[in-house]
């Protein structure tokens, strides 16, 4: 944590603040501001000498988005120096607004639309305010952009001549919160859900889900107030959040410069769409990857036996599997990693690979970028140059994971390629998928990269790197929507490298808890899918808490069961066998609702908005939402409430209308808060008002023709107008049935608007009780059955 003041008054101890006090130089460009800021005021032009300045730029990138930038001094390292962001990666569009800037006596103004920035250019009056149409977003005012020298030897400039870098130096913004606004995101954050209150460092760390450690720091946050702020650096960022002035978010990055891109929306995932315009859109997961993962756990003692029994074991109970992960001990240990299954433990791995993908099920392996000194490919790729370097020219060597241990430099082209041609040679033997685990523990300091890169930037960027490269050997060889990875470290931009899971949390529900805080915040950072270890990963969780987590794990876009020293198979877990039949129960229901979460998937790679989404992304004009954090939805129309706790209690708030649940069949009433309890095979998941979702036939794989036979349920309100999308089994990423859902008054019409319905179909209106039909037949249960190809339908209630 960075804090430089002590109170309102006074810098902290041994600590300079050069403060924009006044703007000295002021230009409107035709499509930007520039205007410089002296840090005491100017009283007479002796003013001019011995005062520090900060360079100023307003311009915008898109519509709804200003980029605000100030710099010290601009030919330093830390302002020229990679890596950067590979910013607006599908192309930059064009404004539909007019860029407008004007300059009178008073005040520089930067306007795009209903967007503008206002700078006040009076003398000592500095202050730069950011609104949408008249209404205030956030300002930086009076003591709130600052050049920070701290850890000085002397608080006189003049004493620096001989070292003007003598201690740390910051760039700093403080922007101004308005009563109640609340802040979240910040990427993967483990701890309370609003960020207001918290001293918060964007560093990657190994630190597990039990801290204020993460793995998937994210320089990105959203407000209650109408706006994201994304910080475009990969360097340490220090945010201190109500936590050092109660009024306001300190952004502070060491160096000489300091930007920010403003997002404004109208609504939280309007904010989110322009993010991923900056940054990127997540790719599309392969179908597949929704189904069930099954792992080997961690340490284990596992060979080609063990994984044929716990396949078989699955298939026994009828429980199927989609994919199986590999985890580290595939290798030999002290040799990771050398990218070859272990002859010893597998001495039939081609083998063992084919005879499981004849079976339909997937493979992942464990990988990540740390080469152990005695690894057979650690002598080729030290002798090409292929690792990180100290700067005396030796290779940047360590024994924290596996002895002797070299970080692959992913900034050299031709260590890019010597590392994909390893993964390369998996894939021709099957692989799948990678778990591209670690990339957190990248050297600073002393370290040299191939490009020159900062090694200060780079120790979060390397996680960009690491997961693109791996991500475009698996694109490469299965093509587009057909590439994913299981990563766990990230910045910003790795969503599009999904899918991303959560870390290594403790086999307790207060770990279940914090693993879904540290997803909800994750999502709010652009990150479209996610998964996390069902039952937890230190420890073996008692059979309630494994069934419990099994029910969130299923209701997740991805699910995998996943430890450290003991197994997840469920048999092992509850002796009794019923984990087993929850575990099936709960996969049978994700395999029926795959038209639903795959069409929501499509929704998410298009959109930005991710699947996993806090209440306040779908009820934002509900005040009572903004602060929920154990529950969620689940796409756009279902709500989850996962149960923590043995007992089968659980507590979730309703916003307005009636909800009704797909496992159970009833309707609940909002808003207000709801208690129930179920047994291990319930849960609270919620249609929403107004919703509609789509339900295949289900059965053993999680890819099938999804648009045969599938019911469509509506929960009708009066003024429902909504679209459902049935998506293609085949050619992912399209729909191959679009649905037109409208109801007013007691009647609801479904029109098929696109595509054709080769088969029946059935619609359900949860929610009331049909009385006549145009265009298909009603059974006792209520229930229309509709014809193969029929175009419409009409419900009187």
């Amino acid at each position: 944590m960075v804090k430089f003041s002590h109170g309102c008054w006074h810098p902290a101890p041994d600590t300079i603040i050069d403060w924009a006090v006044e703007t000295v130089k002021a230009q409107a460009r035709e499509d930007s501001l520039h205007f410089v800021t002296a840090s005491k005021p100017i009283n007479f032009r002796g003013d001019t000498l011995n005062n520090p300045t900060l360079t100023h730029h307003i311009s915008s990138p898109i519509d709804n988005v200003l980029f605000l930038s100030s710099t010290h001094w601009r030919q330093q390292k830390s302002v020229t120096q990679a890596p950067n962001f590979e910013l607006f990666p599908n192309g930059q569009e064009k404004h539909t607004n007019t860029i407008k800037t004007s300059k009178d006596e008073e005040s520089l103004i930067f306007s795009v639309g209903d967007l503008s920035a206002t700078v006040n250019t009076q003398p000592k009056s500095f202050d730069l305010s950011f609104r949408h149409k008249k209404r205030q977003l956030t300002k930086l005012g009076w003591r709130s952009i600052g050049y920070v020298k701290e850890n000085t030897t002397a608080l006189h400039p003049k004493a620096n001549y001989t070292d003007p870098n003598k201690g740390k130096r910051w760039v700093t913004y403080q922007l101004q919160l308005g009563v109640g606004d609340k802040v979240y995101g910040l990427g993967e954050r483990f701890g309370p859900f609003a960020k207001n209150g918290q001293s918060i460092d964007l560093w990657n760390d190994d630190g597990g889900t039990g801290s204020e450690l993460t793995y998937k720091n994210i320089p990105f946050f959203i407000t209650s107030a109408g706006y994201g702020v994304f910080i475009p650096t990969s360097s340490f960022v220090s945010l201190e959040i109500q936590s050092e002035r109660t009024t306001r978010v300190n952004i502070s990055v060491p160096g000489e410069s300091l930007s920010i891109y403003l997002i404004q929306g109208s609504s939280p995932k309007d904010i989110l769409t322009s993010y991923s315009k900056i940054t990127g859109v997540p790719a599309l997961p392969p179908a597949w990857t929704f189904g069930l993962w099954l792992s080997t756990s961690f340490t284990t003692n596992y060979d080609e036996n063990t994984v044929t029994t716990f396949l078989a074991g699955m298939q026994d109970r009828d429980i199927p599997v989609s994919v199986f992960h590999f985890d580290c001990f595939w290798m030999p240990g002290f040799e990771w990693c050398d990218y070859e299954f272990d002859k010893d433990h597998f001495p039939d791995a081609e083998g063992q690979l084919r005879r499981m993908k004849e079976k339909g099920i997937r493979i992942c392996v464990w990988i990540n970028p740390y080469i152990a000194q005695e690894s057979s490919i650690f002598d080729e790729a030290a002798e090409k140059g292929y690792f990180i370097k100290r700067g005396d020219g030796s290779v940047w060597q360590y024994d924290f994971w596996q002895a002797g241990m070299a970080f692959i430099d992913f900034t050299n082209p031709d260590a890019c390629k010597w590392y994909q041609s390893k993964l390369q040679k998996l894939v021709d033997m099957g692989v799948d998928s990678f778990k591209t685990d670690f990339g957190e523990r990248i050297p600073t300091g002393d370290t040299v990269y191939f490009d020159g890169s900062d090694p200060d930037k780079m120790h979060n960027y390397y996680a960009y790197l690491y997961n693109k490269v791996t991500f475009e050997v698996l694109e490469n060889s299965y093509g587009k929507n057909n590439a994913a990875l299981f990563a766990r470290s990230a910045t910003a931009g790795c969503q599009q490298f999904p899918v991303h899971w959560g870390g290594d949390p403790y086999s307790t529900f207060e770990a279940m808890a914090e693993t879904l805080r540290g997803g909800l915040s994750l999502a709010l950072s652009g990150f479209g899918y996610w998964a996390h270890d069902i039952g937890g990963f230190e420890g073996k969780p008692d059979p309630a808490l494994f069934k419990r987590w099994v029910a969130f794990g299923l209701f997740s876009s991805h699910s995998r069961l996943h430890g450290s020293a003991s197994f997840r198979v469920p048999w092992l877990i509850d002796e009794t066998e019923e984990a087993s039949k929850v575990l099936k129960h709960f996969v049978s229901v994700k395999h029926q609702l795959m038209p639903y979460l795959y069409a929501q998937a499509i929704s998410t790679h298009l959109s930005g908005i991710p699947m996993l989404r806090s209440m306040f992304l779908e009820f934002p004009e509900d005040p009572a939402v903004w602060h929920l954090d154990q529950q969620y939805m689940l796409g756009d129309s279902l709500l989850v409430a996962p149960i923590f706790n043995q007992e089968g209690s659980v507590t979730y708030y309703l916003p307005k209308g009636d909800w009704y649940g797909i496992l159970d069949q009833k309707i609940r009433k909002g808003p207000g808060y709801v208690t129930e309890s179920f047994d291990f095979f319930g849960l609270p998941v919620l249609l929403k008002p107004g919703g509609a979702i789509t339900m295949g036939k289900g059965g053993d794989s999680i890819i099938y023709d999804w648009s045969d036979g599938f019911k469509l349920l509506v929960n009708a309100e009066d003024g429902t107008d909504i679209t459902v999308e049935v998506p293609s089994h085949e050619k992912l990423g399209e729909s191959v049935v679009t649905l037109s859902v409208q109801t007013t008054g007691s009647k609801t019409s479904v029109e098929v608007v696109k595509g054709a319905t080769g088969s029946a179909w059935n619609l359900h209106l949860v929610n009331r009780k049909v009385t006549r039909v145009e265009g298909g037949e009603v059974s006792s249960n209520g229930v229309v059955s509709i014809a193969a190809g029929t175009l419409k339908v009409v419900i009187s209630t």
